[in-house]
Formats: structure tokens, sequence, C-alpha cells
């Protein structure tokens, strides 16, 4: 299996912490592309791709893949093992994942914790989208 290239990666960002965690690269100076590729995970015996993995972000200069997640830890364990399923696929990908008490980290660090609500939803909240 090979990464699939996304050849129209989104134009808004999926959840407020995106727009937020770009902001912050921006302001580094370090480029990112967003949703840039797909990695198949799995196919069916006709060899349709029946699961994939699509990282939020690549930092090309680092050569990084962040995958970043506020959903309350206990829910996070599908994202981990994507993580895993991909690291057996595709040793070569560097892939960091970014749980909720790393973006609750970076908020405070970046004096941000007021927005912390709007950013990250409530912890307790088990619809959100990321």
């Amino acid at each position: 299996m090979q990464p699939i290239e996304n050849p129209n990666p989104p134009s808004e960002f999926a959840h407020p912490i995106e727009a937020e965690f770009a902001r912050l690269l921006d302001f580094y100076d370090i480029p990112w592309e967003y949703e840039p590729r797909t990695f198949p995970l799995a196919e069916d015996e006709e060899g349709n791709l029946t699961e994939a993995f699509t990282p939020d972000f690549y930092l090309p200069t680092q050569d990084l893949y962040i995958e970043l997640t506020t959903r309350k830890q206990a829910l996070i364990t599908e994202k981990n093992r994507k993580i895993r399923a991909m690291a057996e696929i595709y040793p070569e990908v560097n892939v960091k994942l970014l749980n909720r008490r790393d973006m609750e980290t970076m908020l405070v660090k970046y004096g941000m914790i007021e927005e912390t609500p709007n950013l990250i939803g409530n912890p307790n909240d088990n619809n959100q989208n990321n």
C-alpha cells in the first residue's frame, strides 16, 4: 500500500484547535500542510480500501505528521490503534499524536487557558469531532 496524495486538501479546518495550531506554526514560521496525504491501512480481497488514516498536519522541514485529538482520553483508543497500524505498514513515516492534555498544556503555555472551552471543548463531551 502506498500513501495517497490529497489533490484537494480541505480549505477549512475540521476543529477549532486545528486552526489555532496552524496559527502557532505560522507564528514560529514553521511550514505546514493540512491533511495532504491519506495512508491506506486495510484493503478487502478485491483491493478496495477499507480503512485509512489522514493525519491533520504535515511539517515538511521536520518530516513529521501531527494528529491532534481533543477527545476524552478514554475515546482515543481508535486513533492510537490506527497510529500503531500505520507504524507497522509505514515504518519510515513519523507521526506524533497530540492529545487533549497536550493541547491544554499548549494553551496554558501560550496564555490562552481562558480559550480552552472554545478550542477543545468540554472533556466530558463524547460528541467531539477530533
